[in-house]
């Protein structure tokens, strides 16, 4: 059995997500995802729209994850890699680089991130059709 972990805040869940989950899903027979706590999101200077236990309880539902498991802290992924026996590590390409000394482990992959969607850039768009709606007319 090949295991795909990945890791992320999934917040705001959109199509970019399910791609990555079934690119995952097609590498292996198991995906495993990390999702990362509203705690760790904090230290990282991150704040979600979703708490942590609604975000999981999304990730859970999407038909390509098998497992879904808590993200705490940067250090853990070596342990959960071992500890869960997966044999691919993949994350977004914008991480390109910043994981490698995992290759000792397992595969690590960086996979290029879906075209024309961002949950930072649903959260902008969000905020500036807010914005232009509450501001006053100009004639």
């Amino acid at each position: 059995m090949k295991t795909i972990i990945t890791y992320g805040t999934f917040d705001l869940f959109h199509f970019g997500h399910v791609r990555l989950f079934k690119r995952l899903k097609s590498l292996g027979d198991r995906l495993i995802v990390g999702v990362s706590t509203d705690e760790f999101n904090a230290l990282k200077g991150k704040a979600a729209f979703f708490n942590y236990q609604q975000r999981i309880e999304i990730v859970e539902a999407c038909k390509y994850v098998d497992m879904v498991i808590a993200e705490t802290d940067w250090r853990q992924k070596r342990t959960d890699i071992i500890r869960l026996n997966a044999d691919v590590f993949a994350i977004g390409d914008d991480w390109a680089g910043k994981f490698d000394d995992l290759n000792d482990i397992c595969n690590v992959l960086y996979l290029e991130r879906t075209q024309q969607i961002s949950t930072t850039d649903i959260k902008n768009n969000l905020a500036n059709t807010r914005a232009a709606i509450l501001s006053p007319q100009t004639v």
